[in-house]
């Protein structure tokens, strides 16, 4: 199964607490990078997000967010009657004492410390909801990713038959090649007016057909065009493997290049590398 490493993902859920919206943004990397951006009162779920993440993505650069708007309109808070009372009495005891005395007012009691304190609020709750979100965002974003991977496996496809068809024309066309430089040759020694040797062209012969022998380079390349098409129906992350393979491709495509004796082999293994170029763009983008 193709996966990209680029997909979008978003789901929302919503209580009598607020709601809850996650998102996931992935890009290609060569490792698996996820950030995430938590509130505060989430903040102690972020190893279990690691993990169900790490379980289900392999590669990629990932931005993912939780956002929490609660429904409360106002911070909930909590007087210490108690001390507001013994500090408003402490300070008419001192105003008593005082010429000049300077009365307290209402907030400057509540700024004391202790006598106002923010009510925590339970978001246990929350917590349930939220890894539960995280999970089916999750889930759809591997969704996404496989369907924009679904969409490159014909273009792989028509690359490689095309590939596949290159190797084949010129497997072909060796022994006509070969034939073909015994006839120039043997036109050479005419016109330089030589005695034709017929050892002395076995020889030249052998050492065009050692130098110009690419069968080995044309089984490469069908064994390497046979592997990435294994590799495309595998299950796994194949991005890594697709990438190697892309690399031992253009080495037998230049090794080709460099032995060719013909226009015509010249030709196929330039085609070869634009084929293998073309997937390998888009092999960066696969997890």
């Amino acid at each position: 199964m193709i996966r990209s490493m680029t997909a979008f993902a978003r789901r929302d859920a919503q209580g009598d607490w607020g709601t809850l919206t996650c998102e996931i943004r992935t890009v290609n990397h060569r490792y698996l990078e996820p950030s995430f951006r938590l509130p505060d009162a989430l903040r102690d779920l972020e190893n279990r997000f690691r993990e169900t993440f790490r379980n289900q993505v392999k590669r990629g650069k990932a931005e993912i967010s939780l956002r929490l708007q609660s429904s409360d309109s106002g911070q909930r808070l909590d007087i210490d009657e108690s001390m507001a009372h013994a500090i408003n009495e402490a300070a008419n005891h001192i105003n008593r004492m005082l010429d000049n005395p300077a009365h307290l007012s209402a907030l400057d009691i509540l700024r004391w410390p202790g006598v106002l304190a923010s009510r925590e609020q339970d978001y246990s709750a929350v917590k349930q909801i939220a890894e539960e979100l995280f999970r089916e965002t999750v889930e759809e974003l591997v969704s996404v990713r496989e369907r924009e991977g679904e969409r490159l496996l014909p273009l792989f496809e028509e690359r490689l038959q095309g590939m596949g068809k290159l190797v084949a024309d010129v497997r072909q066309l060796m022994p006509t090649l070969l034939q073909s430089q015994e006839e120039h040759l043997r036109q050479r020694f005419e016109q330089a007016k030589v005695e034709l040797d017929p050892e002395r062209l076995s020889q030249e012969m052998v050492m065009l057909a050692q130098k110009s022998d690419v069968a080995e380079e044309l089984d490469r390349l069908d064994a390497h065009i046979q592997e990435v098409g294994d590799v495309l129906g595998s299950g796994e992350a194949i991005g890594r493997k697709l990438d190697f393979l892309m690399q031992e491709l253009n080495r037998e495509a230049n090794t080709l290049s460099s032995k060719s004796i013909d226009a015509r082999t010249t030709r196929a293994a330039v085609d070869l590398k634009v084929l293998i170029e073309q997937m390998r763009e888009q092999v960066q983008n696969i997890e």
